[in-house]
Formats: C-alpha cells, structure tokens, sequence
C-alpha cells in the first residue's frame, strides 16, 4: 500500500505539486494520469524517492520514504519513461549489476533471475547486448529491473511509449500477469491501455488532484446515467415496454436500425452491469435474439478531456 497525504513540491516560487492526497491498495492497478505539466512525473519521483517532497508524506507499507528510505525503496520496484539501461552489457550482466544495487544475496539470485526472465520472456536474448535490442524487448528488460529483489509495488511510468502495435499488446499482456501479484502504478498518454487494465484512477491536472475513482463511477457521473445500446430483432413495442419495467431502467427509446428490422433501443439505467444482466435474460426469456449489447458511457478519453479542459463535468 501507498498512502500519500498532502503532498507538496516547490520550486522557488512555483508549486509543481498542491497538497495531493491518494491510497494505492494493496492488489490495485492505479491508473495515473495527467496532462503534460500536471505534476505527475514529479509526484511518481517523490512516491519513488527520487526527489525529496517541500512538504506532506509519502509512506510505502507503512515506511515513510524520507525516513525510511532503504526499508520504503525495497518494496518499490521503478521503471522510469527512458529505462535505466546500459548498452554496453548483456541481459545478464545488467540484471546481476541491478541485483548487486538492490543487495540481492548470491544465493537466491539465479533462481530468482530465472523466474523474472521467464516472466518478461526475455529468456531468448539474455546472453545480448541490450543496446541490439529491439525497442520492445528493452522495456521488457527495463520491466525485469523492477522486479529484481520482489517489490510489493511496481511503478510503470509511460512503459508502452515508443512501440509498435503488437508490442503494445505484449507488455500490456504482461502488466495484467504482474497485477496478479504486485500492486501497480501506471502512467500512460494511451487511455485505452488504462480503461482495459486499471481498477481505479488517479487525474491530476495543474498540480492537483482532479478525480480519484472507478472508470465506471467517473463516467456515470459524468453522463448522470449509466447508458446501454441493445440492438436485436423482435417486436419493438412490446420490447420497449418489457424492458422499462426492468429494474433499475429509467427509459429506453428505440429507432428501427436498418432495413433489415433490426431495432435499436437506447437504454438508461442505474447500475449498467446488473442492468445488462436483467435485460439479456428478459431477451432469452422472450426468444428475441440479441445482435449488439454495449455501454454508451463516456470512454475515459472523454471522461479525461472534460476534467483537464476545465470543464468541470466531474468532481472527486
């Protein structure tokens, strides 16, 4: 667990950083976002120990991290936007020189080596040089220097910057195996990698905390009701006239989609995942087959634009 608590950064005269206050959970994938000159990139080098905070405190499983810095930096494991990478060196030669930083004993070394390259799927190009190494297996690479020394916590600053498509997939496939066992910080410009695997989000803009909450709750808030499109094929009106007696339904208005009948029926509800729920039963119950069934909610890309525009469409 990380709790921040009012933290403050200044530079001379400007405060980079205005008194945030969040929690990581244990077992949590927090999303961290911001605009550029929001303040993030300065708070994740407090929360990591890198720059010392003007003010508030920053504790990782109960270490504060200015007065128990060794204890607090052992269950963090940092993977900056440019991982701290050195050319000149084999996968292994580098991986035992993060091992000799972290004061990994000799001892548990091998065996723990072998299981995060295992992991990270670097196993193929451990005996490399990293600087002939593919963009992508460099920040596999630069994510198996996180996990060297089994940090409770890892924080992934941008780490799918700079890759191509399938690489993305590769290491947002890793992120997800990782959360299984380590609480994770991320932060990253591409929302939809954050929409598919975070449980909460953190937005901060001009150094405060704009929203902290479930993309789900942030988006409901946002639109002021959850909304569903139900696309099947059946009979309209009395469709229409089931699903308002669903229970957490507030309307449904339908529009016929195309020439093939297909009907459309855009669905306001209070809770969309029990919603969804009720009305694909009600749909099997009644035989009427069902061809599309999705959330119209605000994407967090959206959810995002409004807060940082100064719109002010959700408050924390």
């Amino acid at each position: 667990m990380i709790e921040i608590n009012n933290l403050v950064k200044r530079y001379g005269d400007k405060k980079a950083v205005k008194g945030i206050s969040f929690t990581v959970n244990d077992g949590e994938v927090l999303g961290f976002l911001g605009p550029n000159g929001a303040g993030k990139t300065t708070t994740m080098n407090i929360i990591t120990g890198y720059l010392s905070s003007t003010s508030g405190t920053v504790k990782v499983n109960g270490h504060d991290i200015l007065e128990e810095p060794e204890l607090a930096k052992k269950e963090i494991g940092y993977l900056p936007e440019n991982p701290p990478l050195y050319n000149d060196m084999t996968v292994k030669e580098y991986l035992n020189f993060i091992c000799d930083l972290k004061g990994v004993e000799k001892a548990r070394r091998k065996n723990m080596l072998d299981n995060i390259v295992s992991m990270v799927k670097i196993s193929d190009v451990y005996d490399r040089l990293i600087g002939n190494l593919s963009k992508g297996y460099k920040q596999r690479v630069g994510i198996a220097q996180a996990l060297v020394g089994n940090p409770s916590i890892l924080i992934l600053d941008e780490p799918t910057v700079g890759l191509d498509p399938n690489q993305i997939i590769e290491i947002r496939r890793l992120i997800k195996a990782l959360s299984k066992n380590h609480s994770i910080v991320i932060s990253s410009h591409i929302l939809s990698e954050i929409q598919e695997i975070a449980d909460r989000v953190v937005i901060i803009n001009r150094g405060k905390i704009a929203a902290v909450d479930t993309i789900s709750d942030l988006s409901k808030r946002l639109s002021g009701q959850s909304k569903i499109l139900l696309t099947f094929r059946g009979p309209v009106t009395d469709a229409v006239t089931k699903i308002r007696t669903v229970k957490g339904v507030s309307s449904a208005v339908s529009r016929v989609a195309n020439k093939f009948s297909q009907i459309e029926i855009t669905i306001s509800a209070n809770d969309t995942s029990e919603t969804r729920i009720a009305i694909f039963n009600l749909m099997v119950r009644e035989g009427w087959p069902i061809l599309e069934l999705r959330s119209l909610d605000p994407s967090l890309e959206e959810i995002f634009l409004n807060i940082t525009s100064g719109k002010g469409g959700v408050k924390s």
